[in-house]
């Protein structure tokens, strides 16, 4: 009989720290990652390489349904390939972004990937990053953590990024962009960004890095998740 693997969910607006905490998470307990945000880049950019309108849900449907995409280790770092090109770093740009968010909203796109994402879910566990993650994926986590920060924050957060990568950019316009995005993943009418009933919200506007992954591992010890 197969035994069903422990996940924890890591679910919030972009900026609150979900990709650096579950990469960190995943590495301590030797489990699974899954950043489901890429897998919805990877469409919004596999569909801007093909020249699919981002309002076409049937056409964005296909690309998702036929994603040519994996997930490469080299030296310690996950390299993202998709149509055998190397996009570790361009599915990170504000324009893809921006319209992976527009990606989301349909719900045919996300019946698409939803089976990719729960495929996921091995031993030993999962630590699973996202939007959707404990109120769809995987409803039946043992630990759901809603992540959340202020704008101000968030966008602070994203110029440093972009500025270490060698990207100009303003942090008003950043802001903007973070603002619309939040209204818009937030308003959706499917699978809206909302924590999930039985998850632990956490803002860290003022927690480090560490502090939020040492609450995470107390949580996941508490549950028996851990040793």
């Amino acid at each position: 009989m197969q035994v069903e693997a422990p996940v924890i969910t890591l679910d919030g607006p972009g900026g609150a720290g979900k990709g650096t905490v579950s990469t960190l998470l995943a590495e301590r307990l030797g489990w699974q990652f899954l950043d489901s945000g890429a897998l919805y880049r990877l469409t919004a950019l596999a569909a801007m390489n093909h020249a699919i309108d981002m309002t076409n849900e049937s056409g964005l449907a296909v690309v998702a349904e036929h994603l040519d995409v994996s997930f490469l280790q080299n030296d310690g770092r996950t390299v993202i390939m998709l149509e055998n090109d190397d996009v570790t770093e361009s599915i990170r740009s504000e324009k893809v972004g921006s319209n992976a968010s527009k990606v989301a909203a349909f719900s045919r796109v996300r019946d698409a990937l939803l089976k990719r994402q729960r495929a996921f879910a091995v031993m030993p566990g999962l630590v699973a990053d996202g939007r959707d993650m404990g109120t769809v994926v995987f409803t039946q986590a043992e630990l759901k953590i809603f992540m959340t920060a202020t704008s101000d924050e968030r966008a602070r957060r994203r110029v440093a990024q972009l500025l270490a990568s060698g990207v100009n950019a303003d942090f008003e316009q950043v802001k903007a962009d973070i603002e619309e995005r939040d209204e818009r993943d937030m308003n959706r009418k499917t699978a809206p960004l909302v924590p999930a009933e039985d998850a632990i919200e956490l803002d860290t506007t003022e927690m480090p890095i560490e502090a939020v992954v040492r609450f995470i591992e107390q949580e996941a010890k508490a549950r028996g998740l851990m040793s």
